[in-house]
């Protein structure tokens, strides 16, 4: 058996939440979110639903991102970004979102299937079976805590994870660019509401540490 992964502590972030549950009763807005696999298509879909207006052009908006994938393509490469997911399964709903800034913004599904006996995990991305992604643990039989979760996507792939991976591998080949990709990887949850500080934190240190400024490195001589 694979050893799970170690979860860093950052401060401010509640690693022991859990939440209720990932099927219901939740609110609708959750629900929907949840099963829109398009990034562009589900954050216009979030504009929307939290505006308090009638703003015309959210209503255009959302027309045009109700296209075929093939033909937001067209329009630019990365509003294909999670399009290419695999459908989901009967009872599953994804509960934390990996998306990263590559040209056809590439998104990685971390996903939760109701079973008679509990829950089953599994992560996906779009790209089929080039990357075999290895969930601990593969079942539960409540939700997550925010811990566990953390512990899923780092231990689901070699070398920083399922999230963390495509970050160090881009910087690793451009290490003179590394500032530029701050932000190429992100994480969100719409089940989990700390889990995209969470992340964004670790980032932030793992630039801090291994990028010091010439100032920085002036002042340890």
């Amino acid at each position: 058996m694979t050893k799970q992964a170690a979860v860093p502590v950052v401060a401010g972030i509640d690693l022991s939440f859990r939440p209720h549950t990932y099927f219901g009763p939740i609110s609708a807005e959750t629900h929907l979110l949840a099963h829109v696999t398009g990034h562009e298509r589900r954050e216009f879909l979030r504009a929307q639903l939290r505006s308090n207006s009638d703003d015309p052009m959210l209503d255009l908006l959302t027309g045009l991102f109700s296209l075929d994938r093939e033909s937001l393509g067209r329009i630019h490469p990365a509003l294909m970004g999670g399009e290419y997911l695999p459908p989901f399964l009967d009872d599953e709903t994804e509960i934390a979102r990996i998306s990263l800034a590559s040209t056809t913004a590439d998104q990685i599904s971390v996903r939760a299937r109701r079973l008679p006996d509990g829950i089953e995990y599994r992560i996906v991305d779009e790209y089929g079976d080039m990357v075999d992604y290895v969930c601990q643990p593969a079942h539960s039989e409540l939700p997550l805590t925010l811990g566990e979760l953390v512990a899923l996507i780092d231990g689901a792939a070699p070398d920083g994870g399922a999230a963390l991976a495509y970050l160090y591998m881009n910087v690793a080949a451009d290490p003179a660019n590394a500032e530029r990709l701050r932000n190429f990887v992100q994480v969100s949850s719409e089940f989990y509401p700390q889990l995209a500080s969470y992340y964004d934190q670790r980032i932030a240190a793992w630039f801090a540490e291994r990028f010091l400024s010439d100032d920085d490195e002036g002042d340890e001589q």
